[in-house]
């Protein structure tokens, strides 16, 4: 029997729209790439993207053609967000960061057919647009003023113009809400980027359960501002979030550091934001060495990699909540959140840190599976450690334009690639990466949690571990850091700071001081790289 429901797609669009008519006077404030900050409203967004939409469809796009951006996260690159998905096209967001050869595989993969480009991304395109095969329009996200004065890919187009062009009225389109919306590609540490196609109804659903209270806990009354970029797994779906309920949207543009971020911060009186691990210990050490405080910061989320103790204890020391997620880009990307449970009571500070180094439980809509290497469950006791499987109406049942994979009962579902537990309360905690694991001796060494334990050290900034080949063991593990400026510590002090944290065996066997590490395009330290560089013998 069928229900007297009425038949509503969920559809991008009618969150803007929600936004417009019930939060029109709602701001949306941006910082540049030209420089000054822009303000606007959601009203005025919506009027916005309706003449964007016209714009898109006097190109001669069909439903379902791809449009690419290469911007960072601002009030233009937002209106793209909805005028493409909107509209009936697939909004394809690319990482500016990614190598250029992998830019051009991805929009040609893609096979997108207009890109937009902020400013200060047109000399890299000019260096790759004899390479890309589909594109035929290069619409620049600025005004007259600031368009480039020479260009040698036919079809280049001002943002600014191409609207004034364009009237306020679109006739937005009724889509099946399992049309596809979004395009993100993976980074690529090992082999060619993978596209995940994201549908109207999964970014739907996926909004409104980040808004959740064990969530972000989003409300009308918040202030957001999304420091993980637009061009990666849209922002944590926040840019969609925070016009559902309603919340004032702040974007930080092209500055990251630590400076930039606290200005606009604390000028706009944000409440809640995220971003990775990598972001948030350039801004701590920012307002520390400053004597700053948050303003009306009340919750920072962490996610992209696992959030090290020693930065929930900074954050709490700010009187700042720290919301520790995992996703992927393949799970749009939320699927597990750390937030206590009623009952919990109070804990020690040595129980409290092991708590906030889990990942979380699953929110509701994701299902969790833990499995050994014959695919049989694991147990729920917070040891037993074994593949970590997710499967719900936000995770992708494959890649754009490759096979789908299911397990042997016939029912999808996604294999993360991450060693995990999980304890009897569905609390999660990532043991490694099953590719970043240390096999020694037969028993398996967390890169993940040496890394911690370095971290927590005062003089150490960064920390990576990788295996090193051992003829005896297998694998022994290498400690790889960046000290802290005017730091001196060394080998010995190091190792010795593990005494009482781990077994003997586990202790790293000796350390590499380096200037920097290498991390992926999203802020991810590149552990390939990291073992050619240091992993056959140390330097």
């Amino acid at each position: 029997m069928r229900s007297t429901m009425m038949d509503v797609p969920l559809l991008v669009s009618s969150v803007l729209r929600h936004a417009a008519q019930y939060h029109g006077e709602t701001e949306v404030v941006s910082r540049t790439v030209e420089g000054p900050i822009h303000r606007t409203t959601y009203a005025e967004t919506w009027r916005r993207t309706q003449r964007l939409a016209n714009a898109l469809a006097g190109r001669g796009l069909h439903i379902g053609d791809r449009v690419g951006t290469l911007a960072w996260n601002g009030y233009r690159h937002l209106e793209i967000y909805y005028a493409a998905a909107g509209a009936g096209y697939v909004c394809h967001t690319v990482n500016p960061r990614l190598f250029p050869e992998q830019i051009v595989f991805i929009i040609n993969h893609a096979a997108d057919k207009v890109l937009f480009i902020e400013p200060s991304f047109v000399d890299l395109l000019q260096t790759i647009s004899d390479k890309l095969t589909t594109v035929e329009a290069v619409v620049v996200m600025t005004d007259a003023a600031h368009m480039p004065v020479s260009w040698t890919l036919s079809g280049l187009l001002c943002y600014e113009a191409l609207l004034a062009e364009q009237p306020e009225q679109f006739e937005w389109p009724v889509l099946d809400e399992n049309e596809a919306a979004g395009l993100c590609y993976t980074s690529g540490t090992t082999g060619d980027p993978k596209g995940v196609l994201y549908s109207h109804r999964s970014m739907v659903l996926h909004a409104i359960a980040v808004c959740l209270p064990d969530v972000f806990a989003l409300s009308a009354c918040s202030t957001v501002m999304p420091v993980v970029p637009m061009f990666h797994v849209n922002a944590w779906g926040l840019p969609y979030a925070a016009a559902m309920v309603g919340a004032k949207l702040v974007l930080p543009g092209p500055k990251l550091d630590g400076a930039s971020l606290h200005e606009l911060m604390t000028a706009e009186d944000v409440t809640v934001t995220a971003g990775v691990p990598t972001i948030w210990m350039g801004l701590l050490d920012w307002v520390e060495a400053q004597g700053q405080t948050f303003g009306r910061l009340q919750r920072v989320g962490v996610g992209g990699s696992a959030c090290p103790p020693v930065m929930f204890q900074r954050f709490r020391d700010q009187g700042v909540d720290v919301v520790h997620a995992w996703g992927m880009t393949e799970t749009s990307p939320v699927g597990l959140v750390n937030r206590p449970k009623a009952g919990d009571g109070a804990r020690s500070a040595v129980d409290e840190a092991a708590f906030s180094a889990k990942q979380g439980r699953p929110i509701f809509g994701m299902e969790f599976r833990v499995v050994d290497a014959a695919g049989n469950e694991v147990p729920h006791d917070g040891v037993a450690s074994g593949l970590m499987l997710v499967r719900g109406p936000w995770v992708a049942a494959g890649y754009y334009n490759a096979e789908r994979g299911v397990d042997d009962a016939g029912s999808s579902w996604f294999e993360t690639g991450d060693v995990v537990n999980m304890d009897s309360r569905g609390y999660v905690q990532i043991v490694d990466r099953s590719k970043d694991v240390i096999k020694s001796g037969g028993e398996w060494i967390s890169s993940i949690d040496l890394e911690n334990i370095a971290l927590s050290h005062p003089s150490i900034q960064e920390a990576a571990v990788v295996g090193r080949p051992d003829e005896r063991w297998t694998e022994r593990p290498l400690l790889v850091v960046v000290r802290r400026p005017n730091s001196n510590a060394n080998e010995d002090e190091l190792l010795a700071h593990y005494e009482g944290k781990v077994a003997r065996w586990w202790v790293p066997d000796s350390v590499v001081f380096v200037e920097e590490l290498p991390r992926t395009a999203t802020g991810k330290l590149l552990k390939t790289r990291i073992r050619e560089l240091y992993g056959p013998e140390p330097r």
